[in-house]
């Protein structure tokens, strides 16, 4: 009774999974429309409509400092949503946006957000269609709360994986959070380390294009918790097991040099531009190539597959030839990033 919520609550990884489900799924009790409910903590949930299914996804966005190297609160809240309906095979159509501002914010940032919301809903595209405005006394910068409809002709869940599929990854993993925390630490890199934060329809839709959704059997955007996270929802989800080669695994030496520093796993930090995607094995080439063919997904990488073994757990095959557990973080190890 005397427990108070702590930012691990809120910061991905099992504690957040034990929270929403002993708590929050626990107490709200109407939790489906007909399709993919508030029970599968999916990225989105899906209403059925005709022939089609509309997803609706809502997120909070919160980072310190507002802007960052690569991007700002306002491109990280519109990615971030479009990015929710885009893993669930959902083409994005309307956007709504909350902005809880503390009082003595200057005028100035609140226009550089905003023009930053606009720049990357048009990247997508995608119209900002209806918002709501508060102003709190508090000693907050800004909360930014956006929230998104997208249309969906072949639903993609995090819990279809099957035995024999591959797992792909869009690109580099671990640019948001550990470019956030370099940023902070003022560790400074020649080479200019920059948070990965974008919109990923069109690297999503692009694969869908070349071995059609149907073959695309489980999404998930690492983002909170990082890659690690994200393999262990899409293996307990799908009850099957993960294998991951850490040498097939793309990371930026900068990254992985600026993670030894901090003490940090780049496969447990957010990321804001990327997709994990599994299909089916005899699509995986068809599958990266696509990737690869988007600027967004040039980097992409087949990093492992789909096994019957260890249901409902991640393997990574290390660099010296060993296997260890992948395990989930408790929680994310960098607060305020996402």
């Amino acid at each position: 009774m005397d427990e108070k919520i702590k930012l691990e609550h809120g910061a991905g990884g099992e504690i957040m999974e034990d929270f929403l489900r002993d708590v929050v799924l626990k107490t709200l009790t109407l939790k489906s429309a007909g399709g993919i409910g508030l029970d599968a903590l999916d990225d989105g949930a899906t209403i059925p409509f005709g022939d089609k299914h509309i997803v609706f996804t809502i997120d909070g966005h919160t980072v310190k400092p507002l802007f960052f190297p690569g991007g700002d609160i306002g491109r990280l809240a519109v990615s971030g949503t479009v990015n929710d309906l885009a893993v669930m095979g959902a083409k994005p159509v309307a956007l709504a946006n909350s902005m809880i501002i503390g009082e003595g914010l200057d005028m100035e940032i609140l226009k550089r957000v905003l023009k930053s919301m606009d720049e990357t809903a048009r990247e997508v595209p995608v119209p900002i269609v209806t918002g709501d405005t508060k102003v709190v006394e508090d000693k907050i910068e800004m909360f930014v709360i956006t929230a998104g409809i997208g249309i969906a002709e072949h639903p993609v869940s995090d819990a279809g994986a099957k035995i024999g599929d591959v797992v792909l990854v869009s690109g580099t993993i671990g640019d948001h959070g550990i470019a956030l925390m370099s940023h902070r630490e003022g560790i400074a890199f020649e080479t200019g380390l920059k948070s990965d934060v974008a919109p990923i329809w069109d690297v999503i839709k692009a694969v869908a294009d070349a071995i059609g959704w149907e073959k695309v059997h489980a999404m998930k955007d690492p983002t909170r918790a990082g890659l690690s996270n994200a393999l262990n929802e899409i293996a307990s989800k799908s009850n099957v097991g993960i294998l991951v080669r850490e040498a097939d695994i793309p990371i930026r030496p900068e990254v992985r040099a600026a993670s030894e520093m901090l003490g940090i796993s780049p496969y447990d930090v957010a990321n804001e531009g990327k997709v994990v995607m599994v299909v089916a094995r005899d699509y995986a080439e068809d599958a990266l190539e696509a990737m690869r063919k988007t600027e967004k997904g040039k980097n992409a990488a087949i990093i492992g597959e789909v096994i019957e073994d260890y249901r409902g757990k991640v393997l990574l095959e290390t660099g010296i030839g060993g296997k260890r557990f992948m395990e989930p973080p408790e929680g994310d190890p960098v607060p305020r990033i996402c």
